[in-house]
């Protein structure tokens, strides 16, 4: 990984890309109750330990989940998980913040996407938001991600962000919650990159 010593040696600060969905937003929590309306169902987050919501409904109603995410109006105002700005906030005086969610996922959910993250971060400049497909162009020292597909492809130093479906996932770091990753990368109040010397 070439690329981290030789930008470090040119003075920029390291950098944390975080994903949104089910990491800053709790899109699972807004995906379920919409199901749960639509049919009259209880499905809970509890339900869903090691699996995925497509793999926890009949097959007839998968079509439905599709249509729900899909809603122009579905990531407009999801829940954001707890201390997700506060530690942000207190990350980025020490790393380069980026949001890298792979929105080409859901095309339609760009701007509702760009005016979450607006209204409820926004001491992160636009600049620094990647709509993407594929995350293992990013360049960064860390990912923090609740999808270990992305994990697997990315250079740097991947960080499982816990959710139901990937609860029986291992291979790295695992952090519950927000307050966690702050103990992660903040040790001390020193910036885990430069307390491991890299």
């Amino acid at each position: 990984m070439s690329w981290f010593t030789e930008d470090r040696r040119e003075g920029r600060r390291p950098r944390i890309c975080v994903d949104m969905d089910d990491t800053m937003a709790d899109t699972m929590a807004e995906h379920i109750a919409r199901y749960n309306a639509e049919h009259g169902l209880s499905v809970t987050k509890a339900d869903l330990h090691g699996k995925w919501l497509w793999d926890h409904v009949p097959r007839e109603h998968q079509p439905d989940l599709v249509r729900i995410m899909c809603a122009e109006d579905f990531f407009e105002d999801l829940e954001v998980l707890p201390d997700a700005p506060e530690v942000l906030l207190r990350l980025q005086e020490h790393y380069d913040i980026f949001i890298a969610t792979a929105a080409m996922e859901v095309p339609s959910s760009f701007a509702s996407k760009f005016r979450w993250l607006k209204r409820h971060f926004p001491f992160l400049p636009y600049r620094n938001f990647v709509f993407c497909g594929d995350k293992s162009i990013l360049r960064a020292e860390y990912l923090i991600d609740d999808m270990p597909r992305y994990l697997k492809t990315f250079e740097g130093q991947g960080i499982l962000f816990s959710a139901p479906h990937n609860a029986l996932v291992t291979g790295w770091p695992r952090v519950e919650n927000w307050l966690e990753v702050e103990q992660y990368l903040l040790p001390g109040g020193v910036p885990r990159a430069l307390a491991q010397g890299g």
